[in-house]
Formats: C-alpha cells, sequence, structure tokens
C-alpha cells in the first residue's frame, strides 16, 4: 500500500472543518456514534505556499509521546493546530495511514472531531473500523477519496474520547479491494493521547 505523504495545511483544513461534526454526529447511545461531514474541497488541492516571513509555516509546537501537536502560523499568532498521529504497517514499519484530531465546541453530541486517511485500495463499503484494546468496534463511513487516499471524517462522542484516555491501544481495520475475504489493521498507540488532547483543546480555545 502507498505511503502517505501531504503538506500539514492539507491536512489541517480537512481537520479543522470537522466543527460541523458536532451538529451531524449521532447521539452517544447509537452503536455507530461518527458521521460523516460532507465533502468540501478536493483533498489534492495544492496547498499555498508559505509566505517569506514564516505566515502559512508548519511546525510541530509539541510532542506527547505517540502524538504530535502540529500547527499552522498565522499572521495574526492564532495558529490552527490538530492532533496528529502517523501510522505504520507492522511488517514494513511503511506509512499506511494517518490520525488528526481537533476538539469541537461544547453542545453537540460531538466533542472531537477526526480525518483519517487511508489508502485507495479500500473496499469503501465495508467503511471504517476502529476498536479500542479489543472493545466493541465502531464503523464509520468513508467522506471521499482523493488521489492521496480516501478519508474519513468522524465525529467522537465523549464516550470515545474517554475510552481513548483510558486505552493503551486502538486499532483501525479496513477492508482491501484486491481481498474482501480479509482486513488490514493498522494500531493507534494511545501513549500520550490525554496530555495531547488537552493540549488541542487549549490550542485552539478561542482567544480573550
Amino acid at each position: 500500500m502507498p505511503a502517505f505523504t501531504r503538506p500539514l495545511t492539507l491536512i489541517l483544513a480537512l481537520g479543522l472543518a470537522a466543527p460541523s461534526l458536532a451538529q451531524e454526529a449521532t447521539a452517544p447511545a447509537a452503536p455507530e456514534a461518527g458521521t460523516a461531514a460532507p465533502a468540501e474541497a478536493p483533498a489534492d488541492a495544492p496547498a499555498a505556499a508559505p509566505a517569506a516571513d514564516g505566515i502559512g509555516e508548519p511546525y510541530v509546537q509539541e510532542s506527547f509521546d505517540a502524538w504530535q501537536l502540529r500547527c499552522v502560523r498565522t499572521e495574526d499568532g492564532s495558529d490552527p493546530c490538530q492532533l496528529y498521529q502517523l501510522l505504520k504497517e507492522k511488517e514494513s514499519d511503511k506509512p499506511i495511514s494517518e490520525i488528526s484530531i481537533v476538539a469541537l465546541p461544547e453542545g453537540g453530541d460531538a466533542v472531537a472531531g477526526a480525518t483519517v486517511i487511508v489508502p485507495l485500495e479500500t473496499l469503501l463499503t465495508q467503511q471504517l473500523n476502529i476498536a479500542v484494546d479489543g472493545g466493541a468496534t465502531k464503523r464509520y463511513p468513508f467522506t471521499f477519496c482523493t488521489e492521496v487516499g480516501c478519508i474519513a471524517r468522524v465525529g467522537f462522542t465523549k464516550e470515545d474520547i474517554d475510552g481513548f484516555k483510558k486505552g493503551n491501544i486502538a486499532k483501525i481495520s479496513v477492508v482491501p479491494v484486491a481481498d474482501p475475504t480479509r482486513t488490514v489493521d493498522v494500531d493507534i498507540s494511545l501513549k500520550g493521547f490525554t496530555a495531547g488532547f488537552e493540549a488541542v483543546t487549549k490550542a485552539n480555545a478561542p482567544k480573550e
């Protein structure tokens, strides 16, 4: 499966568009808590080149074990950030997927929005499957695919986020088109997630 390489500004554009999920995610009692947001700009649209003074320049503000707080520099200093992890194939250690998470405003069923990108060779009808520490699997539909991969933009409930904070490993499972009889599993390390989620929540909070 192909490795993923793309500008951070593109990932942020996808991840930080997630507040709309606060109104669209289903209630926590539903077995499939996340919902896909409407497709917007194509994910393969070229990102704007960083300005000479550093505006638009991506950077890692802080690391939390397996997670990074990644931000994009803005002129007014209100740099948008995301909690990010690059996911690798166990056998080859090659990048195979990635996840970015942002906290959402209070008041909705979803308390966090996530963007997950997987290879193009994914059977979309089998959806994106996520389970924490071997627990119940939740399924999320894919939103759209581009040249860089297939993208699921979902909402996580408070129950989901609490599970991430308490867990050790979240497993992503997808079904390859070439062999629908098997699944491809990729681990998301939850080490450092609690501190990282608190950091991204604070980073994107409205400035007084």
